[in-house]
């Protein structure tokens, strides 16, 4: 099976396990002189399952310092088998505490000797909705790529708000404060085509750089290759496009 950006040399990049505020996470450098953009990759519902950190050393190796936040520390990661524990951690996950936790990840590239001053953000699943909500609640991103967001209209499947998630994140849209590439699969049913197209709307409306794209015959979590949901062909489409956006805006 073919992976978008797989490291083939290791020697290109440094990795480390790492403390961020109050929280861990994981470090990949790209090696030799800056200035390099920084990527905050945020995990999934499942959390930092090995795929994560993957996804921080491909980054790496194209030339970025990537950091992996794992927004679990406080509580545990949940068993990504267990349904019932992946979402009580990730609806139990504060909005107000996850910006927290990505701003010092952002900081913490920043500060790096070889950063060139400039951070993205991507993420996944929940990571997604997490990347949207940073990307409106921060002034801390250059550019995120929200990765089939779930849960971006509403708090979760029985409640429109709640304490942890007071606000829709499509409802925070006019506060964006970088470039947002919106990526998601036709087929998906959380979030929907049509969910993706309203805050894509939302954020036109409010004069925002926003770039839509959504793949047919995929549905949610098709750059997940260790996940059946893998589709080979888009995931290579997906990466490149990434890589390029990241290119525009973190240079």
């Amino acid at each position: 099976m073919a992976v978008p950006g797989a490291v083939s040399d290791t020697t290109t990049i440094d990795t480390a396990d790492i403390r961020v505020g109050e929280i861990d996470a994981y470090l990949a450098r790209a090696v030799g002189d800056g200035p390099r953009g920084g990527v905050i990759v945020i995990h999934e519902a499942f959390g930092m399952v090995p795929h994560i950190n993957d996804l921080a050393r491909r980054f790496a190796a194209a030339g970025y310092n990537a950091i992996a936040p794992n927004l679990y520390t406080r509580t545990g990661s949940p068993d990504p088998s267990d349904y019932p524990a992946v979402f009580k951690a990730m609806f139990g996950k504060s909005d107000a505490e996850a910006v927290a936790d990505l701003e010092a990840a952002a900081a913490h590239l920043r500060g790096l000797d070889n950063a060139n001053g400039k951070v993205g953000v991507i993420g996944f699943c929940s990571g997604g909705r997490q990347t949207l909500l940073f990307a409106c609640s921060s002034q801390a991103p250059d550019a995120a790529v929200p990765c089939w967001g779930g849960f971006v209209d509403r708090a979760g499947p029985d409640d429109a708000t709640t304490a942890a998630r007071p606000t829709p994140v499509r409802d925070l849209a006019a506060n964006a404060s970088c470039p947002i590439f919106l990526a998601g699969g036709a087929d998906d049913q959380n979030p929907t085509p049509a969910v993706l197209e309203d805050v894509a709307e939302r954020l036109r409306a409010a004069g925002k750089d926003v770039t839509l794209k959504v793949w047919d015959g995929v549905g949610h979590a098709f750059l997940a290759d260790y996940r059946p949901s893998y589709s080979e062909k888009e995931a290579h489409e997906l990466w490149a496009d990434v890589i390029a956006f990241f290119g525009t805006h973190l240079a």
